[in-house]
């Protein structure tokens, strides 16, 4: 009697978004400020950018600062932005070490000098990096990334570089700040809370969307095969006719 073939092993989604949400709950349910909510969430970082590379994922997006978060009191904007200081700090080294390429997104609209420093000097020291593409939305608004997009393209084509008529979507796409990315496959969002939250809203048009019930400082590799659970049970159609 002939053996049955193994089954074939599911392959990992390519490029995962994370909507990293529940620090300030984490923290406020043990009675503790936001700030140690978000520094705990750091920690969550760093095992999730390892079980990435041990899930085989590809491209890892991280939802770090909005351009709404602005609107948030001052002092918690400054320990987030001293947060991204210290991890860069921190794992700078580790990450080009193991293969890491670190890419930040978004706006550089209302960063200081330093911020912009330390963001050209991670990119720079990790640009030859290929085993993990880490992607940090930093300063980041979908409707602000589509219109950065669209502002860009609107010069080229006062300098004629572009005819407007025949502008596609690829042209778009290639504006973005994730030009040369390929779209997320799924974007997971901790601590229960269903919405985009203004997200990767062009590239997610065809990702899939799995809410996670527990918030991020208590993230770990668990909960990311979790999500990947979840995913492989999808069929992903893509506007096309199922099996």
């Amino acid at each position: 009697m002939s053996e049955e073939p193994a089954p074939t092993a599911l392959l990992p989604p390519e490029h995962v978004a994370i909507i990293m949400d529940g620090n300030g709950r984490w923290a406020a349910a043990r009675k503790k400020p936001r700030k140690f909510g978000h520094h705990q969430g750091v920690e969550a970082v760093r095992r999730c950018v390892n079980a990435a590379g041990a899930l085989g994922i590809r491209y890892l997006t991280l939802y770090s600062f909005s351009t709404e978060n602005w609107r948030r009191p001052k002092d918690e904007v400054k320990a987030l932005f001293d947060l991204m200081r210290g991890f860069v700090e921190k794992d700078l080294e580790q990450l080009r070490a193991e293969g890491v390429r670190v890419r930040i997104l978004g706006s550089r609209d209302n960063l200081s000098a330093d911020i912009i420093t330390l963001i050209d000097r991670v990119e720079g020291q990790t640009r030859h990096n290929d085993k993990l593409f880490l992607n940090i939305a930093f300063n980041y608004g979908g409707r602000n990334e589509i219109a950065r997009a669209c502002s860009a393209l609107m010069e080229k084509v006062r300098t004629g570089a572009f005819s407007a008529d025949t502008i596609t979507e690829a042209d778009i796409t290639d504006h973005l700040d994730t030009a040369s990315i390929p779209d997320p496959d799924m974007i997971v969002r901790t601590s229960g809370e269903q919405r985009l939250s203004n997200f990767l809203l062009w590239q997610s048009a065809y990702a899939e969307f799995v809410v996670l019930d527990v918030m991020w400082p208590d993230f770990v590799q668990k909960h990311f095969e979790d999500a990947l659970d979840i995913y492989h049970c999808r069929e992903r159609r893509k506007g096309q006719v199922g099996i």
